[in-house]
Parts: C-alpha cells; sequence; structure tokens
C-alpha cells in the first residue's frame, strides 16, 4: 500500500518535463503545473480577463442578502459572505504561512510575483468551476438547505450527456469524492502537527495537552449540524484580520524598506540576478507551485461551499470564489512575504518552516512575535479542519446516501487523524493528503474543460442583465 501511494504521488508531483535554461538552472514541470496552468490560462482568457474585468462585481457580490430556500429555514441556505468565508478557511491554512516561507527560502523574493500571477489566472478557473456548482446544485435533506460541488456537477453533466437516463453512480464522481474524503482525512494529521509543533516552540507545551484540547474543542463543534459555520463566521474574519493588520503596523514600521523589497521581488522574479546564478527557473515554479496550492483554485474544494448558498446568478457565487483567490494568495500570502522579507537574511540563516516565520516574527515584535505565529498558525489551521469538514459533508453523501450515520462516522475517522498526527507525524499520511488532493485536481479539470461552456453561458446572461439594468 505504501508503496502504491508513493508511486501515484511521484506520478502526480514528481517532474514530468525538465526544461534546461541559461546559466544551469532548469524548469521542472509537475503534472499538477501542466494541468492547472494552461486551465488558468484558457478560462482567463474565454471570461475575457474576468478577474481584472469584474472585480468591482465580486466586492458586490458579498454585500448581497441570502437568499431562502423553497420549503427551508432562513439558516439552512448559505449568503455570498459566508461561502467565501467557508472556502477562506480551508485556503488560509498552513500553507499561507510555512509554505510561502519555503517558497521565499527555495526561490526567491522573486517567487512573490509568480505568486502573485498564479492567483490571477487561478481566479478565473474558480469562477468556473463555483458557477458550475451553483448551477448544478441540489437540496441537502440531510443539513438542510442546498449541497453539490465537483461530484455533482459531474454527475449531472454526463447524466445529460448519456440520453438523460438517472444513474445512481458515474465513475469520474466516484473518483473525486472518494480522493477528496482520502486528501482532507491526510489534511486532518498534517493541521494536528503543525500546531502542536508550533505551540511546543513557542510555549513548550507538550504535544499530548495540545492535541487532546485541540480534538475536544472540534468535536464539540462538528458534530453539531450549524456549529461549523457560526464558528467560521467570527473565526475566518477575526484571525485574517488580525494577520493583516499586524502586517500593515510591520510595513509602516519597515516604510522605508519597501521601495528595496518590491525592487527585489521584481528584479528576482525575472531572473535579473538569478539567471547569471543559474536560478532563474527554481524563481518561478516555487512561485507558480507555491500560488497554485495555497489557493485551491481547480482542486475542487471550494465549489463544494459555493453549492451551498441560494443565489439569483449562479455567476454571483463564481465572482464571491474569484475573489477568495485573491485574499489568499494577494493579501494573506503576500503578509507572510513582507514579513520575512522585511527581515535581515542574516537573522534567519540557516532556520527553515515554522522556526524561520517564527524568527522573522521575533525581529520585527520581540516575543510577542513568536507567540502571534502560533496563535495564527492555531487559528489557521483550526478554521481549516472545520472547512474540510463542510466540504466533507456533500462528497459524503453522493457516497453513502442521505443519512447521518455516514457522516459522523467520517468525522470520529477525522478527529481520530487528527489526535494520531498531534503526537507523531507519519510521512506516509502527509503524502495520502497530497496524493488526494491531486486526483481531486485532476479529476475536476478534465470535467472543466467541456463543462466550461456552460458557465461562459451563464456569465453572457449575466453581464446582458447587469446592461440592461443599467440602461432601465
Amino acid at each position: 500500500m505504501i508503496a502504491i501511494i508513493e508511486k501515484v504521488y511521484q506520478f502526480l508531483w514528481g517532474d514530468w518535463i525538465v526544461l534546461p535554461l541559461p546559466g544551469g538552472s532548469s524548469f521542472r514541470l509537475s503534472l499538477l503545473v501542466l494541468i492547472l496552468i494552461p486551465a488558468g490560462i484558457w478560462f482567463t482568457i474565454r471570461t475575457r480577463f474576468l478577474p481584472i474585468r469584474l472585480f468591482p462585481d465580486m466586492l458586490h457580490t458579498l454585500f448581497e442578502k441570502k437568499g431562502k430556500a423553497e420549503g427551508e429555514s432562513h439558516n439552512s441556505t448559505l449568503s455570498a459572505l459566508q461561502t467565501l468565508i467557508v472556502s477562506t478557511a480551508t485556503r488560509v491554512g498552513m500553507g499561507n504561512l510555512v509554505g510561502v516561507v519555503a517558497a521565499i527560502s527555495a526561490g526567491g523574493a522573486g517567487a512573490v510575483f509568480w505568486m502573485w500571477v498564479t492567483a490571477l489566472i487561478g481566479s478565473s478557473t474558480a469562477f468556473v468551476e463555483a458557477t458550475l456548482a451553483q448551477i448544478y446544485k441540489e437540496k441537502d435533506p440531510v443539513y438542510g438547505g442546498y449541497r453539490g460541488g465537483p461530484a455533482y456537477y459531474m454527475h449531472r453533466f454526463i447524466q445529460e450527456r448519456r440520453g438523460g437516463k438517472k444513474k445512481r453512480y458515474v465513475g469520474i464522481s466516484v473518483l473525486f469524492a472518494i480522493s477528496g474524503l482520502i486528501c482532507w482525512c491526510g489534511i486532518s494529521q498534517v493541521i494536528s502537527n503543525s500546531v502542536t509543533s508550533a505551540f511546543h516552540n513557542a510555549f513548550h507545551i507538550p504535544p499530548i495537552y495540545t492535541t487532546v484540547v485541540l480534538v475536544a474543542l472540534a468535536a464539540v463543534i462538528i458534530f453539531r449540524k450549524t456549529a461549523t459555520v457560526k464558528v467560521l463566521d467570527v473565526l475566518v474574519p477575526v484571525m485574517a484580520g488580525c494577520y493583516f493588520l499586524i502586517t500593515v503596523i510591520l510595513i509602516c514600521m519597515n516604510f522605508s524598506a519597501l521601495p528595496g523589497v518590491f525592487s527585489r521581488i521584481f528584479e528576482e522574479a525575472f531572473g535579473i540576478r538569478q539567471a547569471v546564478a543559474g536560478g532563474l527557473g527554481t524563481v518561478v515554479m516555487n512561485g507558480v507551485k507555491r500560488g497554485l496550492f495555497s489557493n485551491e483554485a481547480g482542486s475542487g474544494s471550494a465549489p463544494c461551499a459555493a453549492a451551498a448558498a441560494e443565489s439569483d446568478q449562479p455567476v454571483k457565487l463564481g465572482l464571491t470564489q474569484a475573489l477568495g483567490v485573491f485574499i489568499d494568495t494577494i493579501v494573506i500570502c503576500s503578509c507572510t512575504a513582507m514579513i520575512m522579507l522585511l527581515t535581515p537574511e542574516s537573522l534567519t540563516e540557516g532556520a527553515v518552516g515554522m522556526e524561520l516565520l517564527q524568527a522573522a516574527m521575533g525581529y520585527h515584535l520581540g516575543q510577542f512575535g513568536v507567540i502571534f505565529i502560533a496563535a495564527t498558525l492555531w487559528l489557521f489551521s483550526f478554521s481549516t479542519f472545520l472547512g474540510i469538514l463542510y466540504y466533507a459533508r456533500s462528497n459524503i453523501s453522493y457516497l453513502f446516501g442521505d443519512g447521518m450515520l455516514p457522516q459522523n462516522l467520517y468525522k470520529v475517522l477525522a478527529l481520530v487523524m487528527m489526535f494520531i498526527g498531534g503526537l507523531a507525524a507519519y510521512t506516509v499520511v502527509w503524502d495520502l493528503g497530497d496524493v488526494g488532493v491531486g486526483l481531486m485536481t485532476v479529476f475536476n479539470i478534465i470535467m472543466l474543460y467541456p463543462m466550461s461552456g456552460i458557465a461562459m453561458k451563464a456569465l453572457k446572461s449575466y453581464e446582458t442583465e447587469k446592461k440592461n439594468r443599467k440602461k432601465g
């Protein structure tokens, strides 16, 4: 089993193409990069650069009132803002902290620029998948309101193409749902391990104590039907807002150094220094990979939240999720990058991962900075756990039918994984999480190409209606 997991991991994440560059550098392209980058570029062109053109609309959709599903209580459905909060909970996690640190450590400041570029094209992919989730959503008899996501829109699309004859399962939908559940179980372990390590470094708290508290708190929330979204409604704005505010304060404290930081980002992005040293490929690919796998655009996760909303226009939820990619990469990842790049390199030399980020924050804010990063990681990671279990709901229902027993059994499994991960890191389980998200992305992108025309029709309808309102 371990050998199979490792082979699939290498198939998805290993180097498929190696392009040599002058100076001894090279572009190393994995299957996931080869799938996601062309998809993002294609959808950006098809939507006529939607992330830039309709950015004001993205902001406007957040302030629309929540709809009400027929025959459901007003609390059963989510507003556009709530779907953004749930998806942001899972996007904004360890990748925004440790992942960005790793990208800059390996690729230099220029990696930040390529993270921004990736967010720009990734938001178009996020728009397409979230719009499809809205179009193909269905009533949720288990939790109330609506449910959906890739497993559902793939199923309905293939069913319609085959004459409309109803089927219980469609192969690619089953594969996506299973991959998602595998991924989210693996992530549960990674989350707890990162939190216990950060708290041990900051407060010298034994991992067992942190783990017990983490699991107990999670259990209290996830076994109540409506508690997850309510907690995230409070937790996500607070954690993202505080992190952004601290970064703004640090930037103001180091304002004179800011021009030098941006100059370094753009110079290294295009290899003015790296091309000579043979590191241009490393700069670009580290930024691209970090951007892709931090914002999750194309993986099919966020559409599980987008489908839960009630809206008069499916496109509005697509725009909301496109904005989520901006928040994750342009805002939160950039916050971490600024913390790193405003710190003298001599003070972080030799440090890696969370230790490196805590050292950077220690330079800026002393011991408070070390504690703040530990607390931030806890909030980011805990919200990610709640978010992925929200995503899991629709996939469990697709595979096992409408009932609370399968839902609760999966929650217990996730809690067990969280407990195990808090005490020790098992590499094979971490790889299993990466395999899960990789397979989700492959299955999802395969179907987004033929289905994207449906999202484009919805976009055209939205823009026509918008023009008519202005004329009227």
